[in-house]
């Protein structure tokens, strides 16, 4: 998946990897390194960490597309994720009766 995101990124990009359990990295061609891209990761951070971010996020501000599935419709936002016609986060919303 790291060599993935490598592959899509843009010149001068940055691909993080922030996760509480991560797999070893793979082995992957070096040429997905030219052009200036970069990995970076995030062990963990603070409380204090995740407010800051926030608050500097609040201020630019970053807008996020959220594209909202019923449950039933798990499979269409899969297809969806995998064709990349989703910009930004997909939703499965789950009603309570």
């Amino acid at each position: 998946m790291k060599a993935m995101a490598l592959r899509v990124l843009q010149k001068g990009g940055t691909t993080a990897l922030a996760g509480i359990h991560m797999s070893a990295i793979p082995e992957m061609e070096c040429r997905l390194l030219y052009h200036e891209r970069a990995i970076r990761s995030v062990a963990n951070s603070t409380r204090q960490d995740v407010e800051d971010m926030l608050r500097g996020a609040a201020e630019i501000p970053i807008r996020t597309e959220v594209t909202a599935y019923r449950l039933e419709q798990a499979n269409e936002a899969l297809q969806d994720l995998k064709a990349a016609r989703i910009s930004g986060a997909a939703v499965l919303e789950i009603s309570r009766a």
